[in-house]
């Protein structure tokens, strides 16, 4: 269950670290002049969104720990 709450965590920490990541890079974008992609998010960047995507990866792994290691402790 530990390893559970651990994954867990560092999902969330990833995902807020994404969303920063993110809001940085488009504030980025929007003092220059060219704004299109600011405006569109036209074309996407994958590098932004990676560590949104691997947080809910790690998020979903660990709530999984968490509950199996929760059912075999009771049931066990």
């Amino acid at each position: 269950m530990a390893m559970g709450g651990f994954f867990a965590i560092v999902g969330i920490i990833l995902i807020l670290l994404g969303k920063a990541e993110k809001r940085a890079y488009y504030d980025s974008l929007a003092s220059r002049t060219d704004a299109r992609e600011f405006l569109e998010h036209w074309p996407e960047r994958p590098a932004v969104g990676t560590l949104k995507i691997g947080g809910w990866i790690a998020l979903a792994i660990g709530l999984l720990m968490v509950v199996m290691g929760g059912a075999f402790w009771l049931w066990g």
